[in-house]
């Protein structure tokens, strides 16, 4: 460190320091040491040198503002989209992508070094083919801003709208789906709700296209009906948006976050989406989880796939299954396949895609992973493949044991957040598990969330 150098145990909010960028932060700050204390700063890069201003301090971290740069990497590029300074959706559009690589597979691999004590670690990270509209979701909010109806996203940690014209990761039809439906209701005096008062209508604007067909399927998300005025709106969003599929009304009346719930109607077309994915096609409502960027989820599939070196005889075990994604995709190496799932819907849905695709050697519970486990070993079930995608807040430890238990040769974790993958490691080592492979795989273009597959196989066989 060089600059202005204070003579304190403390620092204090506005104190300006020069400093050099050493590492990130698993959202891709910047980290700098200032006397013994980590300082994270947004929107630098390793190897630059900025000056900066302290603008919190708290027991647990010290958070700095870039204020002037003295040197620069050659990885710092001019930002493309002109919102990422507001908006609280992508955070790494001033680095380049190979440098956003490096963070990407830094973070696991800090990950599995610091949290989980391995020696171990992923031997590489995939790229996203684009960078640009590679979601197939999209979810605008819409508020009144200025009088006027406006889609958007919320700015980080809050619920103030950034007004968004043209998302650069978001696909365009999603884009211009959600600007036919605020035009209309500017044009037809059809307010936007507002979270305080509870009144108004429209809530979000949700769209889901297909990547292999071209289905397309629109989702208002409302307090409540359009009335006469609904066929309307359907011709309006036909003549603008040709490209849909389906067009379909959410009524959602409840106080919290999600974004969809309560009833659904179809106002006009078909409400589900098709599509395929390593081959299987699915049906998918609009309710239903599906991987946002198709064609980097079928080269995670595949390493999950190559993990579990699955030979036609095996038993394996699906846990959190969903839809049944990574089930049917491992049933057509598998003897049997079993998957558990505790979302009801989500059941239905991995068993009709079952019939859907022929598909006769998978099998669905709904049940969490505890209970399943439970349910397996009193039934006599002995997998010799367990594959786990749980949710980012990672396993609960009972169910880590119970799965262990069962004593598979091998474990295939599909995790999308590195700290609980790691976290979880340290279980599966202490039920007899050794964290053998792993390797990274970015989803998600511009933001700082990374997906990681792992194998783990039992050390006394």
């Amino acid at each position: 460190m060089h600059g202005i150098i204070k003579n304190m145990e403390q620092l204090r909010k506005n104190d300006t320091f020069e400093v050099s960028i050493e590492a990130y932060n698993s959202s891709g700050s910047g980290v700098a040491r200032i006397s013994g204390r980590a300082v994270f700063v947004p929107r630098t890069i390793v190897g630059e040198r900025w000056r900066i201003v302290i603008v919190k301090v708290t027991a647990g971290a010290v958070y700095g503002r870039a204020v002037e740069p003295i040197e620069l990497s050659p990885e710092r590029i001019e930002p493309e989209c002109e919102y990422c300074l507001r908006c609280g959706g992508c955070g790494l559009w001033h680095m380049s992508y190979a440098e956003e690589l490096r963070f990407k597979l830094a973070r696991v691999n800090d990950a599995l070094s610091h949290i989980a004590h391995q020696s171990a670690a992923a031997e590489r990270i995939t790229g996203s083919d684009s960078v640009y509209h590679y979601r197939n979701k999209g979810i605008y909010a819409v508020r009144e801003v200025g009088g006027k109806a406006c889609k958007g996203f919320f700015a980080p940690r809050s619920h103030d709208i950034v007004p968004v014209a043209h998302c650069l990761i978001q696909s365009e039809l999603a884009d211009k789906t959600a600007e036919s439906v605020v035009r209309f209701m500017d044009e037809n005096g059809i307010p936007a709700y507002d979270e305080v008062s509870k009144r108004g209508l429209v809530r979000h604007v949700y769209l889901r296209r297909a990547v292999k067909t071209e289905d397309a399927v629109a989702v208002i998300v409302a307090a409540g009906g359009f009335g006469a005025k609904t066929q309307k709106l359907i011709e309006h969003l036909r003549a603008e948006c040709p490209e849909l599929s389906g067009i379909v009304l959410n009524v959602n009346k409840s106080a919290g976050n999600t974004v969809l719930s309560g009833s659904f109607h179809t106002l006009w077309g078909r409400d589900t989406v098709n599509d395929s994915l390593c081959g299987i096609s699915y049906e998918l409502s609009p309710q239903a989880f599906y991987q946002i960027n198709p064609p980097q989820a079928e080269r995670l599939y595949r390493k999950a796939a190559e993990y579990a070196a699955l030979t036609g005889r095996e038993t394996v075990l699906d846990m959190y299954c969903g839809a049944g994604t990574i089930s049917l995709f491992l049933a057509q190496g598998a003897g049997r396949v079993i998957g558990a799932e505790i979302i009801p819907e989500a059941v239905e849905n991995a068993r009709a895609n079952a019939v859907r695709n022929g598909i006769e050697n998978a099998e669905f519970i709904c049940a969490d992973a505890s209970e399943a486990a439970e349910k397996f070993l009193s039934g006599g079930v002995r997998p010799e493949v367990i594959v786990v995608d749980p949710p980012r807040k990672g396993m609960d430890e009972a169910a880590v044991r119970a799965l262990c238990g069962m004593m598979p040769e091998r474990m295939v974790y599909v995790s999308c957040n590195p700290a609980t993958l790691a976290r979880d490691i340290t279980v599966f080592e202490d039920c007899g598990y050794t964290l053998t492979r792993a390797e990274a795989f970015d989803l998600f273009p511009r933001t700082s969330h990374v997906e990681t597959v792992v194998l783990m196989t039992r050390k006394n066989k």
